[in-house]
């Protein structure tokens, strides 16, 4: 189809649409809004269904009754509409319902502002909600991505039955960059469990809700057995420069982005920098980053947020190598030449 200018807001939405979407409900909120304006736009032109609901709590609801009904469904929100989704994203997860939600990361606590951030990370990647669940979270970082992503992520949410989460910021969101689409257009296949409203499916029952213990534990243990198949299955990462690298950045969205212009002015000053960049946050690259172990001295994340993706890097490498937090706040963007500093001024501490 030859290469497009477009947001990635508006690229999640035609990835969406060549990868099968047949429904969309949302609620505009900055910086996500082009979503709902794309959507709005888009679907009702190809055949599908829009829907802008009167808030956040009725779109995931409307969410869940079209994916119970067979429907390929997505919405896009941000920090404070993801907040209201909550519930609903955990009867999804708890029904075992397929979806995609977008959640464009704004700067917060509270009402916060329209500036980039990532501090949705904890919320998004170690459950969406009450009870013990998860989804899978793919993070993307470029518009290019946005429209990949979000055309696989119907196929995942019904491989896995379970909510597939395009995790980005609002500098991803907003920037304007040439996206190649997808040339052929996927449908929705029918589902076994799914409720048509005929014979063949009236005696399908979806719902969360059990009322033996055995048979609640039951099911938690059939959804986390779920959650170790994905980890076995569909980890996903870019390396850069990893090869002979001292120092190991670890980044996803707009922060990997400015850590792989980092790593080349690095190099040139003799520091061997290399990223390694999560294209799946759930799962998460675990056992790369135990590989890359024996070979640097260091890791660093680079986020903007209080220090979330730490937690799991550090887990992941259980002490082996000091992992470093590089991390700004408040819709704060860091420079390129800013990270090069900051490493250079660690490395002359240390020596």
């Amino acid at each position: 189809m030859g290469q497009h200018l477009m947001k990635g807001n508006e690229a999640v939405i035609y990835g969406a649409l060549l990868g099968g979407a047949t429904h969309y409900f949302g609620y505009p909120i900055t910086p996500a809004s082009e979503i709902a304006h794309a959507a709005a736009d888009l679907f009702p032109r190809c055949g599908r269904h829009f829907l802008q609901a009167e808030c956040e709590v009725s779109s995931i609801s409307m969410l869940y009754g079209a994916a119970a009904a067979g429907a390929r469904v997505i919405t896009g929100s941000s920090g404070p509409g993801l907040s209201l989704m909550a519930e609903g994203l955990s009867y999804l997860s708890g029904s075992e319902l397929p979806s995609v939600v977008v959640d464009v990361q704004r700067a917060g606590p509270g009402l916060g502002y329209i500036w980039p951030e990532q501090s949705d990370y904890n919320f998004i990647v170690h459950g969406t909600g009450h009870g013990s669940h998860s989804g899978v979270v793919l993070a993307p970082n470029s518009a290019q991505e946005m429209c990949d992503f979000a055309y696989q992520a119907f196929d995942l949410a019904e491989r896995y039955r379970c909510t597939v989460f395009i995790l980005t910021d609002a500098y991803i969101g907003q920037i304007m960059e040439p996206v190649e689409l997808p040339r052929k257009i996927k449908k929705n296949p029918h589902k076994e469990w799914a409720l048509y409203g005929d014979a063949a499916s009236r005696r399908n029952v979806l719902a969360s809700i059990y009322l033996k213990v055995e048979e609640l534990e039951g099911h938690n243990l059939k959804l986390q057995e779920k959650y170790r198949q994905m980890a076995a299955e569909i980890v996903d990462f870019e390396e850069v420069l990893t090869e002979d690298a001292d120092y190991l950045f670890v980044a996803y969205g707009i922060s990997s982005r400015i850590c792989h212009s980092a790593l080349h002015k690095l190099r040139k000053k003799g520091i061997k920098a290399g990223m390694l960049r999560p294209k799946t946050l759930f799962p998460f690259p675990n056992v790369r980053l135990q590989e890359l172990t024996g070979q640097v001295r260091k890791m660093i994340v680079a986020e903007l947020s209080n220090g979330q993706l730490v937690r799991d890097v550090r887990l992941a490498v259980a002490g082996k190598v000091p992992v470093d937090l590089y991390n700004w706040m408040g819709g704060r963007i860091p420079s390129t030449d800013e990270i090069v500093r900051r490493l250079e001024e660690d490395i002359e501490c240390t020596q």
